[in-house]
C-alpha cells in the first residue's frame, strides 16, 4: 500500500473558533465555520478551506466511483451559457429571478448555469447520430449558480454550489426506465457510503419538467423540505406530491338535507378564525376562498376553512403559468369581489378551483360577496360549480395515507438528490433524433439526475455532529486519524513518529504538532474537527503507550503505535 501524506497542523491553514458566528442559525453553519472548513465571502458565496476541500473531494470521489460503476461517462461543460438554449426551452423566463444573467462586451446575453439539460441535449445531438450510439449516460461535477432571494444556513442554501448532474439518453421508454433504475440504485450506494440517513420520496418535477420524479431526503431539523411518511406502509412523499382522494358523498341527499342558503350578518369577521368564533362553528365547516392571479387572470381557490392553500402545489398544477396573490389594487379594480367576504356562489367571470374535499353535495358557511355578510348552507353542485379540482391544501400531520389510509407523519429534511424521468421534453425542443434500426429518425428520451455535493457536506454535519463538534463518517473525513501531541518535546516527537508510521501504512493522518498550544485546546480542536479516530501521545508516550479514542463513541484504549496501526488499518 502506498504511503499517505501527513498533514501537520503547524503548517495547515486552519483557524478554529470557540464561539458560534453571530449570523449562523443551523448546526452545520456554526460548526463548519468554527472548525475552519469554510469561509463566507458574500451572502450565499463560500470559500472551501483546506479541510473543507478534502471533505468535498472525498464526497466527489465516492460519487465518481458509483457513477462510473453504472457506465456513466464524466464530462465537463461550461458554466457560462448562451441565452438561446434556455430561451428555446422556455426556462430563460420560467426561472425568473433565480437566473444569474449577464451580457458580454458585444451585448450578447448569457447566464450562469443552474442546471444543464439544454446543453447536454445539444451535446448529444452533435455527437450521437445513430441508435448504435445509444444508450449513453453522461455526468459532470461542477459549480452551479442560482440567485437565491434569501441565501441562508451556510452552504445548505447558497447562490453558488457544487453539484453532480447526470443525464441519460435512450431510444425507448423501456430504456429510460432502465437508466433511471441504474441511477436510483447508484444513489442508494452513494448515500450509504457517505453515511447519510436518507429517505426516497415521491416528488414533483417543477421547472425541470418530465414525469416520474423522486427525491432523496436526509432528515434533519435544519431541513427546508417537509416530507411525509406512513408508519403503516412504505409510502413517503414530498408534501407537494401528496394527493388526496375525497370520500364519496351522496350529493343529492346532502343537498336535500342542507336547507336553503341563509345570509348571516357577520360584521368584522374577514378571517376564518373570527367567523368561526362569531358563529360558534368549527373552522372545518367554513369554506375559505383564496384569490390568486394566474398569468394575470383572477382565480378563486376554495379549501376547507381549517386548511391552508399550498401555493407551491398550486403552482406545480398550473405550471408554466405564473401564480401570484391578488393585491389591494386588484380588489379596487373588481368591486364585485369583497375582500374577506368572497363566496363561490354568484362569482362572475372568475374561474373556481377547489380542493377535492369541497365535493359535490358538501355544505359550507362562506362569504356572501357582501361586506360584513356570510352565507350558510351553500352547497357545492347546487349553489356553485367547481371548474377544476386540484389537490392544493397544505398537508397536515395525521392526514390519511394515499396508499393505506393510516395517519401520515410530517418531518423536516434536506434534499440531497433528485432524479427525473424527463421523457422527450428537451429532445422535442432541440429535435434530438437518431437514425433508428429501421432507417427512420427516432426521438430520444431523457433522464436527469442530480446530487448536491456541497449540500451533502452540510447534511452530514447536521446528522452526525454532537455537542463537541463535527463527527465525520470514515470515507468522508479529511483524515483517518488525528494524532495529538499532548505535551512538550517528547510527546511531539512521539506523535510525529506515530504519524509517519500510520501514513506509511496507507492511513491519512492529521497531526497536531503546534508549539505553544495547550493540550486542552488541542483536545477541543480534535473534537471540533471531527476526524473519526484520535490518537494521543500523552503522559505515557515515553513508554511507547498512546491513547486511541473513537470520536463518535468516546471509547478510549491504551496501546502501542504498532497496535494502533493494526487497529486503524482494519
Amino acid at each position: 500500500m502506498a504511503a499517505a501524506q501527513v498533514q501537520r497542523m503547524s503548517r495547515l491553514m486552519v483557524k478554529t473558533l470557540r464561539d458560534d458566528p453571530a449570523d449562523a442559525e443551523t448546526l452545520s453553519h456554526k460548526l463548519l465555520v468554527r472548525a475552519g472548513y469554510v469561509r463566507r465571502n458574500a451572502a450565499g458565496v463560500w470559500s472551501w478551506l483546506p479541510l473543507g476541500k478534502k471533505v468535498l473531494d472525498n464526497i466527489s470521489h465516492i460519487v465518481r466511483e458509483e457513477m462510473d460503476a453504472i457506465g456513466a461517462q464524466e464530462v465537463l461543460l461550461p458554466a457560462l451559457l448562451p441565452k438561446e438554449a434556455y430561451e428555446a426551452s422556455g426556462r430563460w423566463d420560467e426561472y425568473g429571478d433565480l437566473l444569474f444573467r449577464l451580457k458580454d462586451r458585444k451585448g450578447g446575453d448569457y447566464l450562469l448555469g443552474p442546471t444543464h439539460e439544454e446543453i447536454f441535449t445539444q451535446t448529444v445531438k452533435d455527437q450521437c447520430t445513430s441508435y448504435k450510439d445509444l444508450p449513453v449516460m453522461l455526468y459532470q461535477i461542477q459549480t452551479k449558480y442560482r440567485d437565491e432571494a434569501r441565501p441562508r444556513s451556510g452552504v445548505l442554501r447558497g447562490r453558488e454550489f457544487q453539484m453532480k448532474d447526470s443525464y441519460s439518453f435512450d431510444t425507448t421508454d423501456e430504456g429510460l426506465v432502465e437508466s433511471y433504475a441504474l441511477h436510483r440504485e447508484a444513489y442508494r450506494k452513494i448515500f450509504a457510503r457517505l453515511g447519510l440517513d436518507y429517505r426516497i420520496v415521491s416528488a414533483v418535477s417543477g421547472a425541470m419538467g418530465g414525469s416520474a420524479s423522486e427525491e432523496f431526503l436526509a432528515p434533519a431539523a435544519a431541513g427546508e423540505d417537509t416530507f411525509v411518511d406512513c408508519p403503516a406502509c412504505d409510502y413517503a412523499a414530498n408534501t407537494e406530491a401528496v394527493t388526496f382522494a375525497a370520500a364519496p358523498v351522496d350529493a343529492a341527499a346532502a343537498a336535500a338535507g342542507a336547507g336553503p342558503v341563509e345570509e348571516l350578518d357577520t360584521p368584522d369577521t374577514p378571517t376564518i378564525e373570527s367567523l368561526a368564533a362569531h358563529l360558534g362553528v368549527p373552522a372545518s365547516a367554513t369554506l375559505k376562498n383564496l384569490l390568486v392571479k394566474v398569468d394575470g387572470e383572477i382565480v378563486a381557490v376554495g379549501v376547507p376553512g381549517d386548511r391552508e392553500v399550498d401555493l407551491g402545489k398550486l403552482g406545480e398544477h398550473l405550471a408554466p403559468a405564473v401564480v401570484e396573490l391578488v393585491t389591494a389594487e386588484d380588489f379596487a379594480g373588481r368591486p364585485d369581489l369583497v375582500r374577506g367576504y368572497v363566496g363561490p356562489q354568484g362569482l362572475d367571470k372568475v374561474r373556481y378551483i377547489a380542493d377535492p374535499r369541497v365535493a359535490p353535495g358538501t355544505a359550507w358557511v362562506t362569504g356572501a360577496n357582501k361586506a360584513d355578510t356570510h352565507a350558510r348552507n351553500v352547497v357545492c353542485g347546487r349553489d356553485f360549480e367547481v371548474d377544476e379540482y386540484l389537490d392544493v391544501v397544505v398537508v397536515q400531520e395525521g392526514d390519511p395515507c394515499p396508499a393505506c389510509g393510516a395517519g401520515l407523519r410530517l418531518d423536516r429534511a434536506i434534499e440531497i438528490g433528485h432524479i427525473f424521468q424527463l421523457g422527450r421534453k428537451y429532445a422535442d425542443t432541440f429535435q434530438l433524433d437518431v437514425l433508428g434500426q429501421q432507417g427512420k429518425p427516432v426521438r430520444v428520451t431523457m433522464g436527469s439526475y442530480g446530487i448536491g455535493i456541497s449540500r451533502a457536506v452540510a447534511a452530514l454535519a447536521e446528522q452526525t455532529a454532537d455537542e463537541h463538534g463535527l463527527c465525520w463518517p470514515a470515507e468522508v473525513a479529511p483524515a483517518d486519524v488525528h494524532v495529538v501531541a499532548a505535551g512538550k518535546a517528547l510527546q511531539t516527537e512521539v506523535a510525529l513518529d506515530a504519524a509517519e508510521r500510520l501514513a506509511a501504512a496507507g492511513l491519512r493522518v492529521l497531526v497536531d504538532d503546534r508549539a505553544g498550544v495547550s493540550p486542552g485546546v488541542k483536545f477541543t480542536d480534535a473534537e471540533l474537527l471531527g476526524v473519526p479516530k484520535i490518537l494521543v501521545a500523552g503522559r505515557r508516550a515515553g513508554e511507547g503507550v498512546l491513547e486511541l479514542k473513537d470520536r463518535r463513541t468516546g471509547v478510549r484504549e491504551e496501546m502501542s503505535v504498532e497496535d494502533a496501526v493494526t487497529r486503524l488499518r482494519g
